[in-house]
């Protein structure tokens, strides 16, 4: 893929743009506070002193929501990179991660990614060498760290991502 065409490269060049346009705003909103705040010494009961304040006001409110604006947009684009990862078959990585940031020992790395892989707890026993009752185990701690109550819910945590919106359900009729 060439870099014109990289999407990620895209999207980094538009948060930049923003970023950037975002900060001349803000020097600008600086520049005429200061100058609004020089001529209320001089009128400030003037049209033109009333008009320049109202318009400082709103290009500082505008410097206000243009900053929410970029966090949300920097936020959608990580949740966008992160569902692209999943899309381009990146789901291995993600899985390593996720069982990273709970803390997964490697026996229960193992033993999660052979029962997302959907054996059950023998052929998972079967394929280490251990006992069901450790398996069983193993199963039961993963759970409990990833803050699931099963296997179903263990695996539709990784599959959420995927499904995006989820399933549509048709209206009831």
């Amino acid at each position: 893929m060439t870099p014109a065409a990289d999407p990620r490269a895209a999207r980094r060049r538009q948060t930049l743009a923003l970023a950037a346009f975002l900060v001349v705003q803000t020097l600008a909103a600086v520049f005429f506070v200061g100058d609004v705040i020089g001529d209320l010494r001089a009128n400030p009961a003037s049209i033109h002193f009333i008009f320049e304040a109202l318009v400082t006001a709103a290009l500082a409110l505008g410097v206000l929501f243009g900053t929410f604006a970029l966090r949300r947009t920097i936020d959608l684009l990580r949740a966008q990179e992160a569902a692209l990862d999943v899309a381009r078959g990146a789901l291995g990585e993600v899985i390593d991660s996720q069982f990273a940031d709970w803390g997964l020992t490697p026996a229960e790395r193992d033993v999660g990614l052979l029962a997302l892989k959907g054996l059950d707890v023998a052929e998972i026993a079967d394929m280490r060498g251990a006992a069901q009752g450790t398996v069983r185990a193993q199963l039961t701690r993963i759970y409990s760290k990833a803050g699931v109550t099963g296997r179903a819910q263990f695996a539709s945590w990784f599959v959420e991502d995927l499904l995006g919106e989820g399933l549509r359900r048709a209206p009831a009729s």
